[in-house]
Protein backbone atom coordinates (compact mmCIF):
# COMPACT_ATOMS: atom_id res chain seq x y z
CA UNK A 1 0.00 0.00 0.00
CA UNK A 2 1.16 3.95 -0.41
CA UNK A 3 1.77 6.23 2.25
CA UNK A 4 -1.22 8.10 1.28
CA UNK A 5 -3.27 5.47 1.64
CA UNK A 6 -2.50 5.16 5.54
CA UNK A 7 -2.74 8.86 5.95
CA UNK A 8 -5.88 9.16 4.15
CA UNK A 9 -7.01 6.30 6.85
CA UNK A 10 -6.26 8.66 9.91
CA UNK A 11 -7.82 11.60 8.39
CA UNK A 12 -10.90 9.77 8.03
CA UNK A 13 -10.98 8.89 11.55
CA UNK A 14 -10.11 12.39 12.65
CA UNK A 15 -10.19 15.29 9.94
CA UNK A 16 -7.87 17.92 9.50
CA UNK A 17 -10.78 20.68 9.53
CA UNK A 18 -11.29 19.76 13.08
CA UNK A 19 -7.79 21.21 14.39
CA UNK A 20 -8.10 24.35 16.61
CA UNK A 21 -6.90 27.59 14.40
CA UNK A 22 -2.64 27.90 16.23
CA UNK A 23 -2.67 24.03 15.02
CA UNK A 24 -0.40 22.98 11.80
CA UNK A 25 -1.14 18.72 11.65
CA UNK A 26 -1.27 16.58 8.50
CA UNK A 27 1.93 16.37 6.48
CA UNK A 28 4.86 17.71 7.58
CA UNK A 29 7.74 16.26 5.80
CA UNK A 30 8.12 14.03 2.72
CA UNK A 31 6.35 12.41 -0.45
CA UNK A 32 3.55 9.85 -0.07
CA UNK A 33 3.03 8.09 -2.99
CA UNK A 34 5.53 5.71 -2.27
CA UNK A 35 5.33 2.42 -0.89
CA UNK A 36 4.79 1.74 2.95
CA UNK A 37 7.75 -0.33 4.28
CA UNK A 38 6.77 0.68 7.99
CA UNK A 39 5.29 3.09 10.23
CA UNK A 40 6.81 4.59 13.60
CA UNK A 41 4.13 5.73 15.84
CA UNK A 42 5.39 8.38 19.03
CA UNK A 43 3.88 11.56 20.40
CA UNK A 44 7.10 14.02 19.27
CA UNK A 45 9.68 14.10 16.68
CA UNK A 46 13.12 13.84 17.81
CA UNK A 47 16.89 13.03 15.95
CA UNK A 48 16.64 9.86 18.16
CA UNK A 49 12.68 9.07 16.82
CA UNK A 50 14.12 9.65 13.11
CA UNK A 51 17.16 7.76 13.83
CA UNK A 52 14.99 4.76 15.32
CA UNK A 53 12.80 4.78 11.87
CA UNK A 54 15.83 4.43 9.44
CA UNK A 55 17.35 1.78 11.66
CA UNK A 56 13.95 -0.19 11.40
CA UNK A 57 13.82 0.28 8.04
CA UNK A 58 10.40 2.13 7.92
CA UNK A 59 9.71 5.11 5.92
CA UNK A 60 6.77 6.47 7.67
CA UNK A 61 6.36 8.27 11.19
CA UNK A 62 3.25 9.43 12.49
CA UNK A 63 3.33 11.50 15.80
CA UNK A 64 0.69 13.40 18.18
CA UNK A 65 2.92 16.98 18.13
CA UNK A 66 3.56 18.27 14.95
CA UNK A 67 7.37 18.60 14.31
CA UNK A 68 7.19 21.73 12.43
CA UNK A 69 5.11 24.50 14.34
CA UNK A 70 6.25 27.70 12.39
CA UNK A 71 7.94 28.27 8.18
CA UNK A 72 11.19 28.64 8.15
CA UNK A 73 13.25 31.14 5.88
CA UNK A 74 16.28 28.55 5.74
CA UNK A 75 17.41 24.87 7.16
CA UNK A 76 20.16 25.10 8.05
CA UNK A 77 20.05 22.53 11.30
CA UNK A 78 20.33 24.95 13.95
CA UNK A 79 17.82 23.57 16.07
CA UNK A 80 16.75 20.22 16.28
CA UNK A 81 13.06 20.60 14.53
CA UNK A 82 15.37 21.59 11.06
CA UNK A 83 17.74 18.55 11.68
CA UNK A 84 14.78 16.43 12.07
CA UNK A 85 13.48 17.89 8.99
CA UNK A 86 16.98 17.02 7.12
CA UNK A 87 17.65 13.73 8.11
CA UNK A 88 14.01 13.15 7.41
CA UNK A 89 14.68 13.94 3.79
CA UNK A 90 17.87 12.86 3.33
CA UNK A 91 16.31 9.01 4.15
CA UNK A 92 13.25 9.79 2.29
CA UNK A 93 11.19 9.13 5.39
CA UNK A 94 7.41 10.82 5.97
CA UNK A 95 6.69 13.13 8.91
CA UNK A 96 2.70 13.51 9.38
CA UNK A 97 0.96 14.68 12.70
CA UNK A 98 -2.21 14.07 13.94
CA UNK A 99 -2.39 16.50 16.91
CA UNK A 100 -5.86 18.59 18.18
CA UNK A 101 -7.76 17.56 15.00
CA UNK A 102 -7.49 13.83 17.04
CA UNK A 103 -7.91 15.81 20.46
CA UNK A 104 -11.42 17.03 18.75
CA UNK A 105 -12.07 13.95 16.99
CA UNK A 106 -14.86 11.40 18.04
CA UNK A 107 -13.29 8.75 20.13
CA UNK A 108 -10.41 10.57 19.55
CA UNK A 109 -7.57 11.46 22.23
CA UNK A 110 -9.51 11.91 25.43
CA UNK A 111 -11.66 9.32 24.91
CA UNK A 112 -8.78 7.07 25.11
CA UNK A 113 -7.75 8.87 28.10
CA UNK A 114 -11.16 8.54 29.82
CA UNK A 115 -11.51 4.70 28.67
CA UNK A 116 -7.76 4.37 30.71
CA UNK A 117 -9.32 5.68 33.79
CA UNK A 118 -12.56 3.51 33.21
CA UNK A 119 -15.63 6.34 32.86
CA UNK A 120 -18.79 5.38 31.81
CA UNK A 121 -21.40 7.69 29.87
CA UNK A 122 -18.32 9.90 28.38
CA UNK A 123 -19.40 12.99 26.28
CA UNK A 124 -17.70 16.42 25.01
CA UNK A 125 -16.73 18.82 27.32
CA UNK A 126 -17.14 21.67 25.11
CA UNK A 127 -18.69 20.82 21.78
CA UNK A 128 -17.31 22.82 18.46
CA UNK A 129 -19.33 25.68 17.42
CA UNK A 130 -20.88 26.24 13.73
CA UNK A 131 -19.48 23.04 12.27
CA UNK A 132 -22.51 21.86 10.63
CA UNK A 133 -24.54 22.39 7.84
CA UNK A 134 -27.84 21.61 6.37
CA UNK A 135 -28.13 20.03 3.59
CA UNK A 136 -32.22 20.13 1.87
CA UNK A 137 -32.60 18.55 -1.58
CA UNK A 138 -35.48 17.48 -3.60
CA UNK A 139 -35.82 13.75 -5.33
CA UNK A 140 -38.59 11.79 -6.67
CA UNK A 141 -40.04 9.91 -4.67
CA UNK A 142 -39.02 6.27 -5.95
CA UNK A 143 -35.75 7.51 -5.39
CA UNK A 144 -35.48 9.13 -1.95
CA UNK A 145 -34.17 5.77 -0.21
CA UNK A 146 -31.20 5.76 -2.70
CA UNK A 147 -30.11 9.25 -2.09
CA UNK A 148 -30.84 9.53 1.78
CA UNK A 149 -28.49 6.48 2.05
CA UNK A 150 -26.25 7.64 -0.17
CA UNK A 151 -25.90 11.14 2.05
CA UNK A 152 -25.69 8.87 4.84
CA UNK A 153 -22.89 7.06 4.00
CA UNK A 154 -20.96 10.74 2.57
CA UNK A 155 -20.99 11.61 6.61
CA UNK A 156 -24.47 12.98 6.71
CA UNK A 157 -27.10 12.22 9.34
CA UNK A 158 -25.36 12.22 12.60
CA UNK A 159 -27.11 14.01 15.43
CA UNK A 160 -25.59 12.84 18.90
CA UNK A 161 -25.27 8.95 19.27
CA UNK A 162 -28.04 9.25 16.45
CA UNK A 163 -27.16 8.69 13.03
CA UNK A 164 -28.98 8.07 9.64
CA UNK A 165 -31.30 11.33 11.28
CA UNK A 166 -33.21 13.06 7.69
CA UNK A 167 -36.84 15.09 7.53
CA UNK A 168 -38.99 14.16 4.78
CA UNK A 169 -41.90 15.98 3.23
CA UNK A 170 -43.66 14.99 -0.02
CA UNK A 171 -44.78 17.53 -2.90
CA UNK A 172 -44.51 18.18 -6.38
CA UNK A 173 -41.75 19.62 -7.92
CA UNK A 174 -42.24 21.06 -11.83
CA UNK A 175 -39.48 22.16 -14.50
CA UNK A 176 -39.65 22.42 -17.79
CA UNK A 177 -36.82 21.01 -19.82
CA UNK A 178 -34.73 23.02 -22.30
CA UNK A 179 -33.18 22.41 -25.70
CA UNK A 180 -30.30 20.02 -25.28
CA UNK A 181 -31.45 18.62 -22.28
CA UNK A 182 -31.74 14.80 -20.83
CA UNK A 183 -34.34 15.16 -18.64
CA UNK A 184 -35.16 12.12 -16.54
CA UNK A 185 -38.38 12.51 -16.82
CA UNK A 186 -40.92 14.82 -18.82
CA UNK A 187 -39.95 16.00 -22.34
CA UNK A 188 -38.17 18.76 -24.11
CA UNK A 189 -39.96 21.98 -23.98
CA UNK A 190 -43.22 21.07 -22.13
CA UNK A 191 -43.96 21.73 -17.98
CA UNK A 192 -43.72 18.30 -16.08
CA UNK A 193 -45.00 17.94 -12.77
CA UNK A 194 -43.31 15.53 -10.91
CA UNK A 195 -44.03 13.87 -7.24
CA UNK A 196 -41.00 14.81 -5.33
CA UNK A 197 -39.65 13.87 -1.79
CA UNK A 198 -38.06 17.46 0.16
CA UNK A 199 -34.82 15.24 2.18
CA UNK A 200 -33.15 17.27 5.23
CA UNK A 201 -30.39 16.70 6.97
CA UNK A 202 -27.00 17.65 9.11
CA UNK A 203 -23.64 16.99 8.10
CA UNK A 204 -20.06 18.50 9.43
CA UNK A 205 -19.24 21.44 7.16
CA UNK A 206 -15.19 19.21 6.14
CA UNK A 207 -18.21 16.48 4.44
CA UNK A 208 -19.42 19.16 2.32
CA UNK A 209 -17.39 18.20 -0.65
CA UNK A 210 -18.28 14.09 -0.68
CA UNK A 211 -21.59 15.26 0.09
CA UNK A 212 -22.71 17.08 -2.59
CA UNK A 213 -20.47 14.11 -4.71
CA UNK A 214 -22.46 11.54 -3.40
CA UNK A 215 -25.62 13.32 -4.18
CA UNK A 216 -24.85 14.04 -7.78
CA UNK A 217 -24.04 10.42 -8.30
CA UNK A 218 -26.92 8.90 -6.49
CA UNK A 219 -30.00 11.46 -8.10
CA UNK A 220 -31.75 10.32 -11.20
CA UNK A 221 -31.85 13.83 -12.08
CA UNK A 222 -29.62 15.91 -14.83
CA UNK A 223 -29.53 18.80 -13.17
CA UNK A 224 -30.39 17.92 -8.96
CA UNK A 225 -31.63 20.89 -6.79
CA UNK A 226 -30.33 21.51 -3.41
CA UNK A 227 -29.37 23.53 -0.76
CA UNK A 228 -27.04 24.12 1.77
CA UNK A 229 -27.29 26.29 4.97
CA UNK A 230 -24.98 27.16 7.85
CA UNK A 231 -26.32 26.20 11.47
CA UNK A 232 -25.54 27.85 14.70
CA UNK A 233 -25.86 24.89 16.32
CA UNK A 234 -23.05 22.90 18.46
CA UNK A 235 -22.10 19.73 17.40
CA UNK A 236 -21.96 17.64 20.54
CA UNK A 237 -19.84 14.77 18.61
CA UNK A 238 -16.54 16.52 18.45
CA UNK A 239 -14.60 19.30 20.63
CA UNK A 240 -12.49 19.53 23.64
CA UNK A 241 -11.91 17.65 26.42
CA UNK A 242 -14.75 14.71 27.86
CA UNK A 243 -16.60 14.29 30.69
CA UNK A 244 -17.84 10.96 32.23
CA UNK A 245 -18.44 8.86 35.63
CA UNK A 246 -16.72 6.53 37.40
CA UNK A 247 -19.05 2.63 37.92
CA UNK A 248 -18.37 3.15 41.50
CA UNK A 249 -17.22 6.47 43.73
CA UNK A 250 -13.46 6.86 45.46
CA UNK A 251 -12.26 9.43 48.04
CA UNK A 252 -9.67 12.05 46.53
CA UNK A 253 -6.84 10.53 48.07
CA UNK A 254 -6.93 6.62 46.29
CA UNK A 255 -8.26 8.67 42.92
CA UNK A 256 -5.30 10.77 42.63
CA UNK A 257 -2.88 7.45 43.83
CA UNK A 258 -4.89 5.38 41.16
CA UNK A 259 -4.00 8.01 38.67
CA UNK A 260 -0.55 8.54 39.47
CA UNK A 261 -0.08 4.60 38.94
CA UNK A 262 -2.18 4.79 35.44
CA UNK A 263 -0.49 7.63 34.15
CA UNK A 264 2.98 6.96 35.55
CA UNK A 265 3.40 10.52 37.00
CA UNK A 266 6.95 11.34 38.66
CA UNK A 267 4.69 13.83 40.83
CA UNK A 268 0.97 15.06 40.93
CA UNK A 269 0.20 18.21 41.43
CA UNK A 270 -3.69 18.79 42.99
CA UNK A 271 -5.95 21.55 44.33
CA UNK A 272 -6.62 21.65 48.24
CA UNK A 273 -8.27 18.09 49.28
CA UNK A 274 -12.14 18.93 50.49
CA UNK A 275 -12.95 15.26 51.18
CA UNK A 276 -15.65 14.98 48.50
CA UNK A 277 -16.05 11.96 46.67
CA UNK A 278 -15.23 11.44 43.21
CA UNK A 279 -17.60 10.37 41.08
CA UNK A 280 -17.83 12.90 38.33
CA UNK A 281 -14.35 13.11 35.99
CA UNK A 282 -13.35 15.84 33.51
CA UNK A 283 -10.66 15.69 31.35
CA UNK A 284 -8.49 17.15 28.61
CA UNK A 285 -4.58 15.46 27.55
CA UNK A 286 -2.33 18.51 27.35
CA UNK A 287 -2.49 22.14 28.18
CA UNK A 288 -6.45 21.66 29.11
CA UNK A 289 -7.06 24.35 31.73
CA UNK A 290 -9.15 26.45 29.71
CA UNK A 291 -11.80 24.07 30.24
CA UNK A 292 -12.31 24.39 33.84
CA UNK A 293 -15.12 26.61 33.41
CA UNK A 294 -16.80 23.79 31.58
CA UNK A 295 -15.65 21.02 34.05
CA UNK A 296 -17.45 22.96 37.22
CA UNK A 297 -20.38 23.93 34.86
CA UNK A 298 -20.44 20.49 34.48
CA UNK A 299 -20.78 19.36 37.92
CA UNK A 300 -17.17 17.21 37.60
CA UNK A 301 -15.59 16.58 41.17
CA UNK A 302 -12.26 16.71 39.00
CA UNK A 303 -10.36 17.86 36.61
CA UNK A 304 -7.23 15.89 35.34
CA UNK A 305 -4.85 17.48 32.36
CA UNK A 306 -1.52 17.94 31.79
CA UNK A 307 -0.69 21.42 32.68
CA UNK A 308 -2.70 24.30 35.20
CA UNK A 309 -1.89 27.88 35.54
CA UNK A 310 -0.86 29.01 39.28
CA UNK A 311 -3.45 30.98 39.71
CA UNK A 312 -5.86 28.34 38.33
CA UNK A 313 -5.37 27.17 41.51
CA UNK A 314 -6.80 29.68 43.43
CA UNK A 315 -9.36 30.20 40.53
CA UNK A 316 -10.66 26.89 41.75
CA UNK A 317 -10.13 25.12 44.65
CA UNK A 318 -13.41 25.58 46.60
CA UNK A 319 -15.41 24.27 43.13
CA UNK A 320 -13.14 21.58 42.04
CA UNK A 321 -10.40 18.97 42.56
CA UNK A 322 -7.88 19.87 40.53
CA UNK A 323 -5.04 16.97 39.34
CA UNK A 324 -2.08 18.35 37.06
CA UNK A 325 -0.28 14.69 35.71
CA UNK A 326 1.95 16.44 32.83
CA UNK A 327 2.00 17.40 29.16
CA UNK A 328 3.58 14.12 28.11
CA UNK A 329 1.99 12.11 30.58
CA UNK A 330 -1.37 12.72 30.36
CA UNK A 331 -1.47 12.21 26.07
CA UNK A 332 1.06 8.92 26.48
CA UNK A 333 -1.46 7.10 25.51
CA UNK A 334 -2.55 8.89 21.89
CA UNK A 335 0.13 6.38 20.48
CA UNK A 336 -1.64 3.39 21.19
CA UNK A 337 -4.96 5.02 19.69
CA UNK A 338 -2.81 5.73 16.37
CA UNK A 339 -1.71 2.16 16.48
CA UNK A 340 -5.49 0.50 16.82
CA UNK A 341 -6.58 3.15 14.34
CA UNK A 342 -4.21 1.66 11.30
CA UNK A 343 -4.04 -1.82 12.49
CA UNK A 344 -7.68 -2.02 11.72
CA UNK A 345 -7.68 -0.28 8.49
CA UNK A 346 -4.13 -2.28 7.58
CA UNK A 347 -3.86 -5.49 9.50
CA UNK A 348 -0.96 -6.61 7.70
CA UNK A 349 1.21 -3.52 7.74
CA UNK A 350 4.37 -3.31 9.51
CA UNK A 351 4.38 -0.74 12.82
CA UNK A 352 6.16 0.28 16.10
CA UNK A 353 5.34 2.55 19.00
CA UNK A 354 8.90 3.87 19.18
CA UNK A 355 10.87 2.52 22.15
CA UNK A 356 12.17 6.59 22.73
CA UNK A 357 11.02 8.26 25.58
CA UNK A 358 10.43 11.77 24.50
CA UNK A 359 9.37 13.44 27.94
CA UNK A 360 11.63 16.33 28.28
CA UNK A 361 10.72 17.10 31.59
CA UNK A 362 12.53 14.92 34.29
CA UNK A 363 12.09 14.72 38.20
CA UNK A 364 14.60 14.57 40.61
Amino acid sequence: MKIKEVLNALEMFAPLPLQDGFDNAGLQVGLTDAEVAGALLCLDVNEAVIDEAVALGYNLVISHHPLIFKGFKSVTGRDYVERCVMKAIKNDIVVFAMHTNLDNAPQGVNYKIAEKIGLKNVRILEAKENGLLKLVTFVPVNHADKVREALFSAGCGCIGRYDSCSYNIEGNGTFRAGEGTHPYCGKIGRLHQEAETRIETILPEYCKSQAVKALMAAHPYEEPAYDLYPLKNSWSQAGAGVIGELPEGETETDFLKRIKKLFEVGCVKHSRLNGRLIQTVALCGGAGAFLLPKAVAGHADVFITGEVKYHDYFSYENDILIAEIGHYESEQYTKELLYSIIREKFPALEMQITRVNMNPIKYL
